[in-house]
């Protein structure tokens, strides 16, 4: 269950592209061989005509491993490390082996161990780069030493296969460090990319909830993108790229002496669709086509915000004057009862009725007042969020035609 995890998942699809490139390139270098021994055996130099028989068979082999190679890493995305190990050891076999007939690493074979070595560090990933390697420095040595005790070689040779054996390391650690340079940079850019889009989709729920119209105009007087509101006062039809004039001829006229003047002033307009009175303001965006920013505000939406300022206002104004009011009025209803236990007689305690019955309907009118102006406040409540939150999230998931598993809800405590 592990090795299935980090062989399909740990391997990113851009690891899985580079496996495949450098299959196709190991395809292409063994069909090369494998021509070259069958159809033109006299075009390596470096081989004997007793030798093309092996360079025959070492080749189909080849091709035949690198086939097998090719076909895995296309149909079958599994077991990643294990095909890029096998495909590095095959090559590392047949290179030497072809060194080792050509007469050494003076046929100029050992190059292409290089290659090899340097497409494994791009792929591969941590310490397999240096396995590759040491594997290819092993297999280097172990044929120069097998040809230094058949054929009596110059032990001087041995520098020149270290020197090789060194350039193998130093060709993987430079791959690998280049492929975790790029796979970092990609990383980088993929988050910046869904950060940006998140962004982008932020931006475009705030637009589309505003009360305010917003519209993109064009410099011809083309409406290139606009939200819900603007849409819906100015009467467009959605199509692409309405013409302004005719959905609101003041308003393209207002968009004309902006475009001529530049000034901030706000243009007053009616819209013929809706009928509704609204105030037009021009900015521009700072896009490269030099796009035009146009905010439409309904007058009769500020005028009712205007007047509900207005009575707000004027009910603090008048629980202020009701306070005061209650006040004096507490003090003349205790003072009247106060002088009712005197009992001076009847005309007396007539008047203290009357006095005291007034005062009572008084305070009845500054209590109404003052319960008038208390309607506007809020109060507090308590939710039972475990039963709350599960609907909100369903109401959101089929408002934004979301799979359930998009929004996660956890609920502790």
């Amino acid at each position: 269950m592990i090795s299935a995890t980090l062989g399909v998942e740990h391997f990113s699809a851009t690891h899985w592209k580079s496996l495949r490139y450098f299959n196709l390139y190991r395809f292409v270098v063994a069909t090369l061989l494998f021509t070259s021994a069958l159809l033109y055996p006299s075009a390596f130099p470096i081989l004997s005509p007793n030798q093309s028989l092996q360079h025959l068979a070492l080749a189909s082999v080849y091709l035949l491993s690198t086939t097998l190679a090719v076909i895995l890493a296309f149909r079958h995305r599994w077991h990643a490390r294990m095909q890029l190990t096998a495909s590095v050891l095959v090559d590392v076999l047949v290179m030497t082996l072809l060194i080792h007939i050509g007469g050494g690493l003076d046929s100029g074979l050992g190059a292409m161990l290089l290659v090899t070595l340097a497409g494994a560090g791009l792929v591969g990933e941590g310490r397999l780069v240096l396995f590759y390697a040491a594997m290819a420095t092993l297999a280097l040595l172990f044929e120069h030493a097998y040809r230094a005790l058949q054929h009596d070689i110059d032990v001087a040779g041995f520098f020149h296969a270290g020197l090789f054996s060194a350039g193998f390391f130093a060709v993987a650690v430079s791959a690998r460090l280049l492929a975790r340079r790029v796979i970092a940079n990609e990383a980088l850019a993929l988050q910046r990319g869904v950060d940006l889009n998140n962004q982008t989709l932020i931006s475009q729920r705030v637009i589309e909830e505003m009360q305010d119209g917003v519209v993109v105009l064009r410099r011809d007087g083309r409406v290139k993108q606009c939200n819900p509101r603007a849409r819906q006062v100015l009467g467009l039809d959605g199509s692409h790229e309405d013409v302004l004039a005719e959905y609101s001829p003041e308003l393209a006229l207002g968009f004309v002496e902006w475009c001529r003047s530049g000034s901030d002033e706000v243009v007053l307009v009616r819209v013929p669709a809706s009928g509704m009175q609204l105030r037009a303001r021009f900015a521009p965006s700072e896009s490269s086509d030099s796009d035009v920013l146009v905010f439409l505000e309904d007058l009769g939406r500020l005028q009712e915000q205007a007047q509900q300022l207005k009575l707000a206002a004027l009910g603090r104004l008048t629980a202020n004057i009701a306070h005061e009011i209650r006040n004096p009025l507490s003090a003349i209803s205790h003072a009247g009862e106060l002088l009712r236990e005197e009992r001076r007689g009847e005309t007396y305690e007539r008047l203290l009725r009357i006095m005291l019955d007034n005062t009572r309907r008084l305070e009845r009118i500054v209590s109404d007042v003052l319960e008038l102006g208390r309607r506007d406040r809020t109060y507090r409540e308590l939710i039972d969020l475990r039963a709350t939150l599960p609907l909100l999230v369903e109401e959101y998931l089929a408002k934004e035609a979301l799979s359930a598993d998009v929004v996660r809800l956890e609920l502790s405590g």
